[in-house]
C-alpha cells in the first residue's frame, strides 16, 4: 500500500433531475442491462451498530458497486475491520444498485429511505463509503445534496466515459480544464460534463460545500486514469493507490489503510 502524492448531476434542462440509463452503455458494465433490479421503495439496508458505544452519533453509509450486494461488505470484512479500528460509528449497508440509477431515484430514495431517517434519529455526522458504481453514487449525492454529508471514501469511483478523462487530462487536469459552455446534445455526454464540473470544486478554494473526500484505487484498475485526474487535486494523504484492478483484494487493501486516517469518533473504553 501506498499513498500517493501526486459531483449534481443535471439534465439537459438543469432541475437538477437526472437519470442514469447510460451507465448501461458505458465501461462500467460489460454484460448490458437486461437483469436490472427493480428500483424498489424503500431501499433495503442491513444495520450493523457500534460494539463500543451504546448510541453512536456518527453514521457510516456503504453503498455497493455495480454488480455487489450488502452482504458482500460483511463478507469480504468492509464491517470487521470497522470494529477492529474500534470506531465509535454505527455502520448501515444499503442496497443501493444500479436499477435506482437508470430509473434515476438514487439520490431521493437515498435521502428518503437512509439519510433523512438517520437525522431524524439523532446522528450528528454522516458519512459515505462507496466502491466503484457506489463510489460515483456517493459524489453525486454529494453534489445534489451539499452540507448533509460530514465525509465521503470513493474506492475506484466510475467517474463517466474515459473519453471526457482524456479531455481534462489534455487540458492540464482539473485545475486547468473548463467546462465547454456548450456541450454536444446528447445527454449522457451533458451529465457527465457537470459530474466533471462538480469534481473541479475540489481542486477550489470555493468549493466549500463539498465534503471532505478520501480516494482510493488499484494502480491497474480500468478507472485508474480518471481516479488520479480527481486524486491529483485532492490532499496527498486523502489519496491511496495500490497494486492490482478493479476487484475486492485490492479493495479490501485500500479499506484497511484509509480507515485509520479518516477523522471517525473511536471508541474510549
Amino acid at each position: 500500500m501506498k499513498t500517493s502524492t501526486v459531483p449534481t448531476i443535471f439534465n439537459a434542462a438543469g432541475s437538477g433531475r437526472w437519470r442514469m440509463a447510460a451507465v448501461c452503455l458505458a465501461a462500467l458494465l460489460t454484460a448490458g442491462c437486461a437483469s436490472l433490479r427493480s428500483a424498489t421503495a424503500p431501499m433495503y439496508t442491513v444495520s450493523d451498530p457500534s460494539q463500543c458505544v451504546a448510541r453512536a452519533d456518527t453514521l457510516l453509509v456503504l453503498l455497493p458497486g455495480v454488480y455487489s450486494n450488502p452482504d458482500e461488505f460483511a463478507r469480504e470484512g468492509f464491517v470487521r475491520a470497522v470494529q477492529e479500528q474500534r470506531l465509535a460509528v454505527d455502520v448501515v449497508r444499503v442496497d443501493a444498485h444500479l436499477g435506482y440509477y437508470e430509473k434515476g431515484t438514487f439520490v431521493d430514495r437515498l435521502r428518503q429511505d437512509v439519510i433523512a431517517p438517520a437525522q431524524a434519529r439523532g446522528y450528528r455526522a454522516i458519512w459515505i463509503a462507496g466502491i466503484s458504481l457506489g463510489g460515483f453514487g456517493g459524489l453525486i449525492y454529494a453534489q445534489e445534496r451539499p452540507g448533509e454529508l460530514a465525509g465521503l471514501v470513493a474506492l475506484a469511483p466510475y467517474l463517466g466515459d474515459p473519453t471526457l478523462a482524456e479531455e481534462v487530462a489534455e487540458a492540464g487536469g482539473l485545475l486547468r480544464w473548463t467546462a465547454p459552455a456548450r456541450v454536444s446534445e446528447d445527454a449522457r455526454t451533458q451529465r457527465e460534463a457537470a459530474l466533471w464540473s462538480g469534481l473541479k470544486g475540489y481542486a477550489s478554494p470555493s468549493g466549500n460545500a463539498l465534503p471532505p473526500l478520501w480516494l482510493g484505487y488499484g494502480t491497474a484498475d480500468r478507472f485508474a486514469r480518471s481516479n488520479g485526474l480527481l486524486g491529483a487535486v485532492l490532499p496527498g494523504e486523502r489519496v491511496f493507490t495500490t497494486d492490482g484492478g478493479h476487484d475486492w483484494a485490492p479493495w479490501r487493501r485500500l479499506w484497511h489503510a484509509m480507515l485509520p486516517t479518516l477523522p471517525l469518533p473511536r471508541c474510549t473504553s
